[in-house]
C-alpha cells in the first residue's frame, strides 16, 4: 500500500491534532524496527502458529515503517524540523536496545498495547482523525487495521518466552515496564508535539492547554483509552480479552484506502 505519494501536504488548519500525529509519526520507523528485533529474537522455537503470525507481524511492520518515512518527508516538506525530534526518538531506542532482550521485549508488548487502543479509538471514531491537512487519514486507518491484526502477536511471544517465569514474576516485570513506557512515552511524544507548536508560533501555556484539551478534552484520546490502560495490569491480561476484530471489517479491501504497490 502506497499512501499519498507526491502530493503537496500543507500545514494543518488544527495545529494541535496536526502536532500530536506528527509527533506520534516520528516515532514510528525506528520504534517499528525496534519492535521487529524485539520479537525475531524470541522467535526460536515458538509454535508454528506464532511462527506465522510472527512472520507477518515483521512484514506489517516493515511496510509502516515505509510509509511513516514517506509522512515524515511530507511533514519536513510542509516545512518542520524534526531534526531534534528524530534525535530524542534514536536516543530512547538506543536505551532500550541497551537492555537485556527480555526486556525489549516487554517494552515492546507495552508500546504493542498502545497501539492496539489507539487503533481501536482511530477505527471507532474516524473523526478523531483530525489531521487538517497535515496527514491522510487514510494512512492511520491502514495502520490501525493493521495493529489490531496483530496485536497479540507481541504478547504471546513474550508468554512464551517467559513461560518458564512464576506467574507472579510475568506479572510483575511487565506491569513495571507498562508504568516506565507510559512515563517515558506520554512525556516525549508530548514534548515532540509541543516543538512542533512552537514551530506554528504556539507556545507557553497556549500550547499546552490546547494539547492537554486535545488528547483529555475533545476528542480526548487518552481519556478515552484509560480503562483499557488499566487493564493490562490486570493478572491474566491478554490483548485478544477485548476481540474489536469488527472493527477491521469497516475498512478492510476499500480499494479506496490507499494507491496500490506496484
Amino acid at each position: 500500500m502506497r499512501f499519498a505519494r507526491g502530493q503537496k501536504r500543507e500545514r494543518g488548519t488544527d495545529p494541535v491534532a496536526s502536532a500530536w500525529f506528527a509527533a506520534l509519526s516520528c516515532s514510528f520507523p525506528r520504534g517499528e524496527a525496534m519492535f521487529i528485533e524485539a520479537v525475531k529474537a524470541h522467535r526460536d522455537g515458538v509454535p508454528p502458529q506464532l511462527a506465522a503470525e510472527i512472520r507477518d507481524f515483521i512484514r506489517q511492520e516493515v511496510n509502516h515503517s515505509r510509509e511513516h518515512i514517506a509522512f515524515n518527508r511530507a511533514i519536513e516538506d510542509a516545512g518542520y524540523d524534526i531534526t531534534e525530534i528524530t534525535a530524542r526518538v534514536n536516543r530512547l531506542v538506543d536505551d532500550t536496545l541497551a537492555t537485556p532482550p527480555i526486556v525489549q521485549l516487554g517494552i515492546t508488548c507495552a508500546l504493542e498495547h498502545f497501539t492496539a487502543m489507539f487503533a481501536h479509538q482511530f477505527l471507532k471514531n474516524p473523526g478523531s482523525l483530525a489531521t487538517a491537512g497535515m496527514g491522510d487519514p487514510h494512512l492511520w486507518l491502514w495502520h490501525a487495521v493493521e495493529e489490531i491484526e496483530h496485536k497479540g502477536v507481541a504478547y504471546d511471544t513474550w508468554i512464551h518466552a517467559t513461560r518458564d517465569w512464576p506467574a507472579f514474576k510475568r506479572w510483575r516485570v511487565r506491569s513495571l515496564l507498562m508504568v516506565l513506557v507510559t512515563v517515558r512515552f506520554l512525556r516525549n511524544r508530548s514534548n515532540d508535539a509541543l516543538e512542533l507548536l512552537r514551530q506554528d508560533g504556539i507556545e507557553g501555556w497556549r500550547a499546552r492547554w490546547g494539547l492537554v484539551s486535545y488528547l483529555f478534552g475533545k476528542p480526548g484520546i487518552l481519556r478515552k483509552i484509560f480503562l483499557k490502560w488499566l487493564g493490562y495490569f490486570r493478572p491474566g491480561f491478554h490483548p485478544w480479552d477485548h476481540d474489536d476484530r469488527h472493527l477491521i471489517t469497516q475498512y478492510d479491501g476499500e480499494d479506496s484506502l490507499a494507491e496500490p504497490a506496484e
